[in-house]
């Protein structure tokens, strides 16, 4: 038989916005289907329309974008196996209810709510299976004539996928190895609703998946109890040979490792859980964020694929590229990964530090526009690849740069205290007239002068150096201090200068 080609699919319900956790499985699927020339498709499941949140769609769609996650085909990328929401997928599925009833491996039952109620108060434990369909409203127990009239008055009505008992079911695993599941714990899960016209789920999903020819099938360890189910039904309809390889992927755990990772675990501790900021409809409450938060694309996603995942070797930074080379199935782990929020913090620091000057200081203009600063971009290169490396945020440069572009008005007490000596204003005055007749104001050309100039008058260095850093920055941080007056040029260096004498006397 010809290798089927790798097509996998990544199927959100519009529901809210999408979880770090969804957006990882979208990732590890991203990187299969790369790594084996194959597609990726963009399914929305929205057959329960009384979870639709308008937006939560477009939402999405433009978190995949900021990733540089890329589908082939599906929602609003078009393809050859459309419609690829659910919702307008019903003829389809109604037809296939239909196969499952005709061939006997499904049925019709009209238990309502109350009546299924009633069963469970009365029975432990209750589930509709093959021990207990027997005794309830179904088209197993009932003439053929009554469901037929039942049917044609309206009465609602659901249809059952029919399980026969103690069958060992055996789910080969990409990441778990073989699961064996006897058949008498599965209940006859509900497969249509004639309430909505809409299938539910499990049925949907596997028609979905058998006619847009899905050869892998890669999702949360939360679907690990259904594929049993999806095994048998692959069998109901004969489509043994076409089933998809099933790999489940371990849970993101809360940072503690305590249970599994939730929003709350981020409002707590100050971290987003999702791509994109969130505003939800309904509540009006807002959401953090990655992006807004200020990590880079890139950082998320390096920081996200080793979350259960490892490359087997001891490489932590990888571009898409190399992750896409590097991704293989068998070396996820089986158990929960924690969700190290720190570690995405280091991983933006990474990425910060290996883009070019250029792209950050585009970043960083917002930031500097929002505190009122308009200098040339040139300059801001300059500062950002300075200062970049003791950063882990864009916005984070403004605390340790601000004073390249606005002179201090005021002078840190400690620092003064402890770095402005009896002579200090004599000593500064000299070293402005020093500077003022320095023609090579290159960093070299300056610490050559002033060197010279403070070994001829016998001053201690560090009582000068330390004095002229209050002068230009206000406190005792930043940089060489001939780093910081280049950047600032001669006119202003010795406008600061002048300043501070005047200030602190």
């Amino acid at each position: 038989m010809a290798e089927r080609k790798v097509r996998v699919r990544f199927a959100p319900s519009p529901t809210g916005a999408l979880h770090i956790g969804g957006v990882r499985t979208a990732l590890y699927n991203y990187l299969f289907a790369r790594q084996h020339g194959g597609d990726l498709i963009f399914r929305i499941e929205d057959t329960d329309s009384n979870r639709f949140v308008p937006g939560a769609e477009e939402y999405i769609l433009e978190s995949f974008k900021w990733l540089g996650i890329h589908f082939d085909e599906g929602v609003s990328f078009g393809g050859g196996h459309g419609p690829y929401r659910q919702s307008e997928r019903r003829e389809i599925y109604k037809k296939y209810v239909q196969v499952l009833l005709e061939n006997g491996k499904a049925y019709i039952a009209f238990d309502t709510p109350e009546e299924l109620d009633a069963k469970r108060a009365e029975i432990a434990n209750f589930q509709y299976d093959a021990s207990t369909r027997g005794m309830m409203r179904n088209s197993l127990t009932m003439p053929k004539e009554e469901v037929d009239a039942l049917i044609a008055e309206g009465k609602q009505y659901v249809v059952r996928f029919k399980i026969e008992p103690n069958e060992d079911v055996h789910v080969n695993d990409l990441i778990r190895g073989e699961v064996i599941i006897n058949s008498s714990i599965l209940d006859d899960k509900v497969l249509y609703k004639s309430a909505d016209e809409l299938p539910t789920y499990h049925l949907a999903n596997i028609v979905d998946d058998h006619l847009m020819e899905v050869s892998h099938v890669i999702r949360g360890e939360e679907w690990l109890p259904s594929a049993p189910l999806h095994v048998l039904l692959y069998r109901a309809f004969g489509w043994e040979d076409t089933m998809p390889e099933f790999a489940h992927l371990p849970l993101l755990l809360k940072p503690e490792g305590n249970g599994k990772l939730s929003k709350r675990d981020g409002d707590r501790l100050g971290f987003p859980v999702f791509p994109l900021e969130w505003h939800d409809p309904k509540s009006g409450d807002v959401s953090s964020g990655y992006r807004e938060s200020g990590y880079l694309p890139e950082a998320v996603i390096n920081f996200l694929a080793l979350l259960g995942w490892n490359p087997g070797n001891d490489q932590e930074v990888m571009s898409m590229d190399e992750l896409i080379k590097l991704f293989d199935l068998h070396r996820c782990s089986k158990s929960g990964a924690k969700f190290d929020y720190k570690k995405g913090i280091w991983f933006n620091h990474q990425y910060i530090q290996q883009k070019p000057d250029e792209e950050i200081a585009e970043l960083f203009l917002p930031v500097l526009k929002e505190h009122g600063v308009d200098v040339p971009f040139e300059k801001v290169v300059t500062v950002v690849g300075m200062m970049k490396d003791r950063v882990s945020f864009v916005k984070e440069l403004w605390d340790v740069c601000s004073f390249f572009f606005v002179a201090p008005t005021e002078y840190d007490e400690k620092t003064v205290k402890k770095r402005w000596k009896e002579d200090s204003a004599k000593c500064m005055t000299e070293l402005a007239e020093v500077i003022v007749g320095i023609e090579d104001f290159s960093i070299e050309g300056q610490e050559k002068v002033v060197m010279d100039w403070i070994a001829e008058k016998g001053y201690h260095t560090g009582n000068i150096m330390n004095a002229f850093r209050l002068t230009l920055v206000g406190e005792g941080k930043g940089p060489h201090m001939f780093d910081i007056s280049w950047v600032l040029g001669k006119e202003e260096t010795v406008a600061r200068m002048k300043r501070a004498v005047e200030v602190l006397k």
